[in-house]
């Protein structure tokens, strides 16, 4: 072993195909979203776009819960772009009435999606807000305005705290059988700094271990520590050697199964990976009778996979 290998606990946890999940914040979020979108999962990955910091995805939990849909007002008009401090830019459009019919498309799927989950993931990827000036409200995306517009300030462990106390407990009222998994963006913020980005970290890792300690359905995956700790060589990161590498991706996604899916799920997601894995082979000769063979095996496997996956589910 040239590596330290960060020691997981077994969790009390134990996902299955038969459960929902809704996966909400950063750069992590998305990439386990999808990755279990891409094994069947029943998954919904952040219906208001990617989201970096603790206050704006609680705003997103509380518009959730209350189903309140996006009016013309909450948008604003620049460079052509109808857009909402609530969301990323992949909901921008220059038509308004197409922004806000994306964005209500999603909060209403989203609401309901929330009533009957199973999982909900949250990742936090920085401590630092961007205020706006005029409204005094966190922005979830600065959406290229000039900074003047904004002003800049890093939350403390207390704020977060305070405000996931009160939206836990309102989760919990909606939906009983509601589990959280919170976890950390292995991705550092480096514009702020080594060290600054290191303090905004501590501060999401010390806010998410308080409401661990207090509340029973919330547990704490280590995607955070897994990257740093585990993964250190610069192999496991992209090019701008900030975000992990899809290899690093690959591996903290095997971690996370493993620690949070039973033996029945895990050997599922294997095989309709390997199935996947097939449907990528792009033949030389695909009029061959060998090639034809293989198309028929892959249709057969999908009716398998299909078929074992509805029996789970009912």
């Amino acid at each position: 072993m040239f590596n330290t290998k960060v020691e997981i606990a077994e969790s009390s946890f134990s996902m299955s195909y038969r459960d929902s999940l809704l996966a909400l914040g950063s750069c992590f979020a998305e990439n386990i979203g999808k990755k279990m979108e891409q094994v069947w999962f029943d998954t919904d990955v952040n219906p208001f776009g990617v989201l970096f910091n603790p206050e704006s995805i609680a705003n997103s939990l509380a518009r959730m819960l209350s189903n309140r849909l996006f009016a013309p007002d909450d948008l604003f008009l620049n460079k052509e772009l109808w857009s909402s401090f609530a969301h990323s830019t992949q909901f921008s459009s220059v038509s308004q009435a197409d922004c806000l019919s994306k964005i209500n498309g999603r909060l209403s799927a989203a609401n309901e999606r929330l009533r009957t989950c199973s999982y909900l993931l949250i990742t936090f990827g920085t401590a630092w807000v961007y205020e706006d000036i005029r409204t005094k409200s966190v922005v979830a995306n600065c959406h290229k305005l000039p900074a003047a517009h904004f002003f800049r300030r890093k939350l403390t462990v207390d704020e977060i705290v305070f405000v996931y106390r009160t939206l836990l407990v309102q989760l919990k009222e909606l939906n009983p059988e509601l589990r959280i998994i919170f976890s950390v963006s292995p991705v550092r913020h480096w514009k702020d700094g080594a060290h600054e980005s290191n303090l905004s970290k501590s501060t999401l890792l010390m806010a998410v271990d308080e409401l661990e300690q207090e509340f029973d359905f919330v547990t704490y995956f280590p995607a955070y520590e897994i990257q740093m700790d585990e993964l250190r060589d610069y192999r496991f990161y992209a090019q701008d050697m900030l975000h992990p590498s899809e290899q690093a991706v690959d591996y903290i996604w095997q971690r996370f199964a493993d620690t949070f899916f039973d033996d029945i799920t895990r050997e599922l997601k294997q095989e309709i990976e390997k199935y996947n894995h097939g449907l990528m082979h792009r033949p030389l000769f695909p009029q061959t009778e060998e090639y034809q063979k293989f198309q028929l095996y892959l249709e057969k496997k999908q009716e398998e996979l299909q078929t074992r996956l509805e029996k789970i589910r009912m």
